[in-house]
């Protein structure tokens, strides 16, 4: 097995990096062959690094999404959830496109399929995403933090928990090392997940019955709110990114759909049971994140501690697939620097990308509107646009059924209106924050 830069891709500009391996059959599904260099990751390593990664804010966010849209929101997530779905395999599948060789991640991807334009697109689609989420969760994460400890001797401002969590996190980025020493966390994360949706479900309807004097009003379907609510859907099943990483921690990559398929429907059963119950209880009066609608108390405060676990945890698994991809390109390796030489340039790749996700949660605190802003300018084109198109570029057409090219055709439709229409929406309502200073 040896790794080398492959010949020109598509447009003759760019080198794919790929690796070459004798002897390999993309059918033989029940291989367990350590393939192209996969680690050591059984099935629940990418399995609670897809659920950490995914799972999470969109949870918290998705029932002012249905706030936004209306019950219409259902069916979006229904058909956002099977389009995920089939977004992470086609991706997978598309890294495999050339019998004996992987490409090694989403810019690879979009280079092989358009050249120097699709390399442009993805790269700009995939820092967007790698640094617009992790952001956002670092804001997510100061702000509970400065809520819950307001009235205490740990008060202080926002911007001060963010650059402390920010701090903190560069402990775990600098002492592991890829995706598989992150699985640890990733499961806490995804049980934190479980903590809060529970909180909520039980407790966002006994508020609602214990104000029946409280008008709730709901609406089947709000279409000026459409795009916005697709993006909010969509950003909840961001992730595509990553993906690449996660299936080449696997030990054996055949595992990998089952992995995505139970990761996005773990994801997906807890959006509905958050976003259910909090549209039916609060109406277009839910706020993002939910837990802010919930009642003084226990239940919301407990709900705030383990949401701000879950995305502190999270945060690894987006700067490590980053941090990997840029090693990788300036050749931060033991074989090239030595132990120590490599692991100090990983200190300081590692060091400088926190220090820019600390900036960016500075000074835009605004968790809902940039939740959909990312959903729409990135998580809609890494999710239902780029993949099916390299798919479809790479793969072919006229080999494909019907009905395959009929849900590629709807998922890319609804790709462009939430990337377009939303991102408007979310710019709009982001420059209204900075005028008001809410």
């Amino acid at each position: 097995m040896s790794e080398y830069p492959s010949s020109h891709a598509a447009s003759g500009s760019f080198k794919v990096e790929e690796t070459t391996v004798d002897n390999y059959s993309e059918d033989d599904r029940n291989s367990s062959i350590n393939e192209f260099g996969h680690g050591k990751g059984a099935f629940t390593t990418a399995y609670f690094n897809v659920t950490c990664v995914v799972a999470g804010t969109g949870t918290l966010g998705l029932p002012n999404a249905f706030a936004t849209g209306g019950w219409l929101g259902i069916l979006i997530l229904l058909l956002a959830y099977g389009m995920a779905v089939y977004s992470g395999v086609v991706l997978i599948r598309c890294l495999y496109y050339k019998p004996g060789q992987r490409l090694h991640d989403y810019k690879a991807m979009g280079t092989a399929a358009f050249g120097w334009v699709g390399y442009a697109v993805a790269s700009a689609l995939h820092f967007l995403n790698l640094f617009g989420c992790p952001a956002l969760y670092l804001v997510l994460a100061a702000g509970n933090l400065n809520q819950l400890l307001a009235n205490t001797k740990g008060a202080l401002t926002q911007q001060y928990w963010t650059i402390i969590v920010g701090a903190f996190l560069l402990i775990p980025s600098l002492i592991m090392k890829t995706l598989r020493e992150v699985t640890s966390i990733a499961a806490i994360g995804a049980v934190c997940t479980m903590i809060a949706v529970f909180i909520v479900v039980v407790q966002a309807p006994m508020d609602h019955n214990a104000n029946p004097q409280r008008e709730v009003h709901t609406d089947g379907v709000i279409w000026t709110g459409f795009p916005s609510a697709l993006s909010t859907i969509a950003f909840s099943f961001g992730g595509n990114n990553t993906y690449p990483h996660v299936e080449h921690a696997l030990a054996k990559p055949h595992q990998w759909k089952w992995a995505l398929l139970a990761g996005l429907s773990t994801c997906t059963a807890l959006y509905f049971l958050t976003a259910v119950p909090g549209y039916w209880s609060y109406g277009d009066k839910t706020k993002s994140p939910i837990y802010d609608s919930l009642p003084e108390g226990a239940g919301k405060t407990i709900s705030m501690i383990v949401m701000t676990i879950h995305v502190i945890f999270a945060i690894p698994i987006y700067t490590t697939s980053f941090s990997l991809e840029f090693e990788r390109w300036t050749r931060a390796d033991e074989a090239r620097l030595g132990k120590l030489g490599a692991w100090i340039a990983r200190a300081v790749i590692r060091t400088c990308t926190m220090a820019i996700l600390v900036i960016l949660a500075v000074f835009i605190p605004y968790f809902d509107d940039f939740m959909s802003l990312i959903g729409a300018l990135a998580n809609c084109g890494l999710v239902f646009l780029l993949p099916i198109l390299c798919y479809l570029r790479l793969t072919g057409i006229r080999n494909k059924p019907i009905y395959e090219l009929a849900f590629c055709a709807l998922t890319i439709f609804l790709g462009i209106i939430g990337c377009v229409f939303g991102t408007i929406d979310a710019i709009k309502a982001l420059i209204k924050d900075f005028n008001s200073g809410n």
